[in-house]
């Protein structure tokens, strides 16, 4: 079991946060109090904790990004390079720059941000997203390096910083919109389900259906990973019940995409036979035919506020864990339309 700062504190019979400022060797701490402190430290084995620590003495200048998938897989969604975007705008203002995570598969990305924090070639770490089953973020919360996550922690997230949207809010309002224009048989499209903004997305879906006295219909909801086949065989299932969707909310614009080459195919128009609300408001949305209604999740703002937060603990070890909730909104096109009662042609 890794030893924790608390740990020490404990035995050394000081505050956690006298810990953490002899880590950071801080002159307000006696010559005395740090001998004593660092002797319990050798004594535990917290070789580890303190040489991520002390990083803020000797700054790399550099922060590490998590990402979620290979950087390749990533990059394919265009949320990723704009969240990047967001990071490196505010990165460079301080002078830091990024490192990313280049591993292929979940192992190759845990061992990289090992690495990182071990080899001390990062002041701090970015994790891109929030899942189950993750071995990241508990690592980086024993490892005492400075760190923030774009996305809801799915455990002690009072004890982290994050950056987020309300996605259950989000969803509501998305399928809000929808119930609104008169569809009653209304679809979901999600991705992996062990995200936890798959998970928010998919409550808030169910929460908009209960509120408009509409019945959960389980056959209506798929959760697959970014796949053409997969989405292509979710629209066919969908279609091809006996009282069909006549609207889906969509998690993703490259899901969505996905979606509108699928009902292509089987020669269903968008919106007149089908409407479609996407979330992300990425560049596929507004050149996608036809153009997406989708919920602007502020992309930019999610990467330049987790940097923010993050060199705000790298500065200031004592700051007080926060998260920060980025507003999103619908933004309209043409991808969905006023219910009239005709039924999608399936051929």
């Amino acid at each position: 079991m890794s030893v924790t700062i608390k740990d020490v504190a404990k035995k050394a019979n000081v505050a956690p946060s006298t810990v953490s400022r002899v880590m950071s060797d801080s002159p307000s701490i006696s010559e005395k109090t740090k001998r004593k402190v660092r002797k319990v430290m050798e004594e535990m084995g917290y070789h580890l904790n303190l040489n991520a620590r002390t990083l803020v003495q000797k700054s790399t200048q550099t922060i590490g990004i998590v990402m979620k998938n290979s950087t390749s897989q990533s990059l394919l969604n265009p949320v990723f390079p704009e969240v990047l975007s967001g990071i490196s705008a505010f990165c460079h203002k301080q002078g830091y720059s990024m490192l990313l995570t280049t591993g292929e598969t979940e192992e190759d990305i845990f061992v990289d941000t090992v690495k990182m924090v071990q080899g001390k070639r990062v002041d701090g770490i970015i994790v891109l997203y929030s899942k189950k089953d993750d071995k990241v973020v508990p690592f980086l919360m024993t490892s005492g390096i400075p760190f923030a996550v774009i996305g809801k922690p799915v455990y002690e997230s009072n004890k982290m910083m994050y950056v987020d949207n309300d996605n259950v809010q989000a969803a509501k309002d998305a399928t809000d919109y929808v119930i609104k224009r008169g569809h009653q048989r209304i679809g979901f499209i999600g991705g992996d389900i062990r995200f936890e903004v798959t998970e928010a997305r998919l409550n808030g879906y169910k929460e908009a259906v209960r509120d408009g006295n509409l019945e959960i219909n389980e056959d209506y909801i798929k959760n697959f990973p970014y796949d053409r086949d997969l989405g292509s065989r979710a629209i066919n299932e969908l279609l091809n019940l006996a009282e069909p969707p006549t609207a889906i909310v969509v998690t993703d614009d490259l899901n969505a995409l996905i979606i509108l080459l699928a009902l292509k195919e089987r020669n269903i128009k968008v919106p007149d036979d089908i409407s479609i609300v996407s979330f992300n408001n990425t560049i596929i949305s507004s050149l996608s035919t036809p153009p997406l209604t989708s919920v602007d999740i502020q992309t930019f703002q999610l990467g330049y506020e987790s940097a923010r937060c993050l060199l705000e603990q790298i500065k200031e070890p004592e700051t007080i864990k926060k998260s920060i909730i980025i507003p999103a909104i619908i933004v309209e096109r043409e991808s969905c339309k006023v219910y009239n009662m005709k039924k999608p042609q399936i051929n």
